[in-house]
């Protein structure tokens, strides 16, 4: 009887080890690479706020990331702010925090939820998040913006195109954020929405290349959705800040935004796998030995 014992508690601790897991910091997503097409509003005035989406193939915590955008050459950051908002796709389990069309939009079809996902918001405010901002270039120009020309559409009578608010310049900067509290979710799929308040003027995050996967170390992810806005004039519905404000009916532009995420997955742990096969080949081999 000894022997079989002996077995089940080798097998049985093995497979403790096989099972362990442990959490790896990783990049969760990258495409923070700006391609200076544009840059949209994302905090004050009207509120405004710029989407992106990102997808999670596994349950991941963000923990940390960056975003880059332009401010005034005068002025200084106040506050910074993010949010994690769900996929209104086809079959979207967050229907819950707002899908529908509102009545501002012309659709509602792969755009962020009306609201953000309860328990994801971290801020400086509540100190939940903490920042560091690199200066990339004291002076840059991109030859479109929306900032305020975010008016209300239908589905039956569209706006007619603002083209939005033309040329913008200030300082390139990168926003570095850490998040003393992760913000866990589930695999899914997603947008990240950041804010900035400034002492004088709108922060205006920039644009970055469309699903380009691997160049310059960027994510490909598919379906690849294009950025949304909106302010305080169309909440809770959201534009597409190219197909609806920019581009036009026949060739609409697409863009993404500039913005990169690293947290933590929980994935098996590799030498647990070996270990449990070892084991069973050692304890095996004992067995035989012992009735020999």
């Amino acid at each position: 009887m000894r022997h079989p014992r002996a077995l089940y508690i080798g097998c049985l601790s093995l497979s403790f080890f096989a099972s362990a897991t442990f959490a790896a910091d990783t990049v969760l997503y990258n495409n923070d690479f700006p391609d200076g097409k544009i840059a949209t509003a994302s905090g004050s005035p009207k509120g405004a706020e710029s989407a992106d989406d990102f997808i999670l193939g596994t349950a991941s915590t963000i923990t940390s990331g960056s975003f880059t955008g332009l401010i005034p050459k005068t002025a200084n950051i106040v506050s910074v702010g993010v949010e994690i908002y769900g996929a209104c796709t086809p079959g979207s389990p967050f229907g819950a925090f707002g899908c529908t069309n509102l009545g501002k939009a012309v659709t509602r079809l792969n755009s962020p939820t009306s609201e953000a996902l309860p328990g994801t918001e971290r801020t400086t405010g509540d100190g939940t998040l903490s920042y560091f901002p690199s200066l990339l270039n004291n002076g840059i120009g991109v030859v479109g913006s929306v900032v305020d020309g975010i008016n209300a559409q239908t589905p039956d009578v569209p706006a007619s195109l603002t083209g939005g608010d033309g040329p913008a310049s200030g300082k390139e900067v990168r926003i570095n954020f850490d998040l003393s509290e992760g913000i866990p979710l589930d695999a899914g799929h997603y947008f990240f929405v950041p804010s900035v308040e400034l002492s004088d003027g709108s922060f205006l995050q920039l644009s970055a290349y469309r699903t380009v996967g691997g160049e310059f170390g960027s994510t490909l992810i598919t379906p690849d959705l294009q950025a949304w806005v909106r302010n305080d004039d169309i909440k809770n519905d959201w534009l597409r800040t190219g197909t609806d404000i920019i581009g036009g009916p026949t060739d609409p532009a697409t863009y993404n935004l500039a913005f990169r995420l690293v947290g933590t997955v929980v994935v098996p742990e590799p030498t647990g796998v070996a270990m449990l096969i070892a084991g069973l080949f050692a304890v095996g081999a004992w067995t035989q030995r012992k009735r020999a």
